[in-house]
């Protein structure tokens, strides 16, 4: 019986226990729940409000490490665009409203190192009281930051100096301000390249930014990881700062000196020059004017006077801006006049349609078509040779070439030559030519006439440099190229930029003979001003008429070269519109090429007459090499379409008024 009493006594307890922890576990059940639920409701509705209470009391570091922007440098080494540390002045509003003894001595502080406004930094912090990031002035230099750090270090004097910090990072420089503007170009929103090397060279100047990261709290310290910025390359370029100075103060000396002369204005509409290594494609100096300060490159101040800018509309100042950036010697284009016909010439002897011995007589006017087409000389040069032909600049004589060429063959030869087509310069903004030259389909008797001496289609000046270089030197034609090498950060090369030989245009005696001309141009011709004592220098002159024919507008001309024997240098001037009473005199832009030739030649050791050429003054064996002999023409345009509408021949002015011809020296 005290068994059963026992069984049923430990059935009673459990029995009662189980219903207990049922109603246990139910209510842990029912708190868990309770609690998940209330905790996502915080976290939907007021989690944001929680994170930030968290944060703050906490010290959150976050910054990004700017990258330095690599150099441009000359051929030598020389700066021409690099960047410099400077700081940006940022407050932690947070941190200044946090005490009141704050806010007085920091205001205080910054306003006197700065030259900041007190009201406005007030402003700035009590408007954006919870901001941790108020950037309150850009671009500090670094003795500015020095002083600073100095005065916050000093805790015993400026204990109450808090919530202020510099933040580094990197301004564009260019220390020669105007210097190769066309060829360096500048950079808008911090590093983004605009024009000229900076553009064309971005992703190579520029780098990565680094980051700074972490936590500082009281208890456990400050835990930071950083991953250093890669900074950008070096741009080696291919110019020389002396020979560009040079080019330079010549130009705006030429400008200058005919300012307001004949109209208000200007010296000339533009005035450009390349100077390039006929053996390499290298160019040594670009430059044109108007140029403008790199650092400012939105100023405008220097060509128009306060009023007048006051008066202009953003749209005006935008048109002009685009203009003063604009490179003349690689984006316009126009017609090349008798700088030209040494090409026409060089085509016929490569033919065989000339052979040097060739006779003319010039009478001042040739009847082509239903036209008469004059010559510069309209009483006539008479009788000629080949060689004088070309030295007198005669029209009617190249004309005649021109016929004998025939269209089939002298479109050829001009797309050989480079005409109609992109250089490859690695810069931006290349002018297109393609569309304003002829077709054999296109092109009559006097379109073929007047295209032999350089009239009735465009070129650039990139064109022409590069395309008379392939002359010299016994017809390789080089992509023309201002940047030679890439380096890093260090100094070490990364890259070469060889030169590329790009196509054959005529043999080495047909270049013999053309440079023999051309010396006698300089010698006994139209180019005798350009003569520059003890250098065998050649060249040719060129007069062209701009359109509308009759305006008394003109664009001259001058390429030259030296020495002799195995160029070292090539020199091409251009004056669109001197401000001058006659435009269409030669001799303004003779002088021009003589005072820059005369001073750069012996900079450059230009080998002189009587010296012994240089063992390396020919084209270097290891880029020969790159040369096919097997190459062939592909053309971008292969019909050359004459497609500008508004770009029209004009015989007639030609044929009927002395004063519309189109003179060509």
């Amino acid at each position: 019986m005290a068994r059963k009493k026992k069984n049923f006594f430990k059935k009673k307890i459990s029995g009662l226990m189980q219903r207990k922890l049922v109603m246990l576990f139910g209510v842990i059940i029912l708190a868990f729940v309770f609690l998940i639920g209330w905790i996502t409701y915080i976290n939907a509705s007021k989690g944001e409000k929680y994170t930030k209470v968290v944060l703050d009391q906490q010290q959150y570091n976050n910054r990004t490490i700017p990258f330095k922007r690599g150099d441009i440098v000359d051929r030598n080494g020389t700066k021409l665009a690099t960047s410099e540390r400077v700081y940006n002045v940022v407050v932690d509003a947070k941190v200044i409203t946090s005490n009141k003894k704050y806010m007085n001595p920091t205001v205080k502080v910054l306003a006197e190192c700065f030259s900041l406004k007190k009201k406005a930094i007030r402003t700035q912090v009590k408007k954006n009281p919870n901001s941790r990031y108020i950037v309150l002035k850009k671009g500090v230099s670094y003795a500015k930051a020095q002083e600073f750090e100095k005065i916050t270090a000093d805790t015993k004097h400026n204990p109450n100096v808090q919530g202020v910090w510099l933040e580094e990072d990197y301004t564009r420089q260019y220390p020669y301000k105007t210097l190769a503007s066309d060829v360096i170009g500048f950079t808008t929103n911090g590093n983004v390249g605009s024009n000229g090397i900076e553009a064309s060279y971005n992703s190579i100047l520029n780098g990565t930014d680094g980051r700074e990261y972490g936590y500082l709290d009281e208890s456990s310290g400050f835990e930071r990881t950083v991953k250093e910025p890669d900074n950008g390359s070096t741009v080696v370029s291919t110019i020389d700062l002396q020979v560009q100075s040079i080019v330079e103060q010549h130009i705006l000396a030429f400008n200058e000196e005919h300012k307001d002369e004949e109209t208000e204005g200007e010296g000339s509409k533009n005035t450009g020059v390349i100077v390039m290594n006929p053996q390499n494609g290298e160019i040594l100096a670009e430059a044109s004017y108007p140029n403008y300060d790199l650092n400012h490159p939105r100023d405008l101040t220097k060509y128009y006077t306060k009023a007048q800018l006051k008066k202009m509309t953003d749209k005006e100042k935008l048109n002009i801006l685009n203009d003063l950036w604009n490179n003349y010697c690689v984006s316009n284009t126009y017609e090349p006049g008798s700088t030209f016909k040494p090409f026409t010439i060089s085509a016929g002897l490569e033919l065989g349609d000339l052979t040097g011995n060739e006779n003319y007589v010039c009478g001042g006017v040739l009847h082509v078509g239903d036209h008469d087409i004059h010559c510069s000389n309209r009483s006539g040069h008479g009788p000629e040779t080949l060689k004088q032909a070309l030295e007198n600049s005669c029209n009617v004589a190249l004309m005649q070439i021109g016929a004998s060429i025939g269209t089939e063959e002298f479109c050829r030869y001009q797309r050989l030559f480079g005409f109609g087509e992109y250089t490859g310069i690695d810069l931006p903004g290349e002018g297109e030519t393609s569309g304003l030259l002829y077709t054999p389909a296109t092109m009559d008797p006097a379109s073929l006439a007047t295209n032999a001496f350089g009239q009735n289609f465009n070129v650039t000046m990139t064109q022409m440099a590069a395309s008379f270089c392939s002359l010299l030197n016994g017809g390789n034609y080089y992509e023309p190229h201002v940047v030679k090498q890439i380096q890093d950060e260090n100094g070490n090369v990364t890259e070469n930029k060889d030169p590329v030989l790009v196509k054959k245009t005529i043999s080495k005696e047909t270049s013999d003979i053309i440079k023999d001309y051309m010396q006698g141009v300089v010698e006994e011709g139209t180019g005798a001003s350009a003569a520059v004592e003890g250098y065998a220098v050649g060249g040719k002159t060129g007069t062209a008429e701009k359109l509308p024919r009759g305006n008394g507008k003109y664009l001259v001309s001058f390429i030259g070269y030296a020495p002799q024997e195995n160029p070292e240098v090539v020199i091409y001037v251009v004056i669109d519109e001197p401000n001058v009473e006659n435009q269409e005199l030669s001799s303004y832009v003779l002088e021009l090429s003589q005072k820059i030739m005369a001073e750069a030649f012996p900079y450059l050791n230009i080998t002189r007459n009587g010296d012994a050429l240089p063992e390396d003054s020919g084209v270097r064996e290891d880029v020969q090499q790159d040369f096919d002999e097997n190459f062939e023409d592909t053309y971008s345009n292969q019909d050359g379409a004459y497609i500008d509408p508004n770009y029209q021949p004009d015989y007639d002015s030609w044929a009927t008024s002395p004063e519309s011809s189109e003179t060509t020296e």
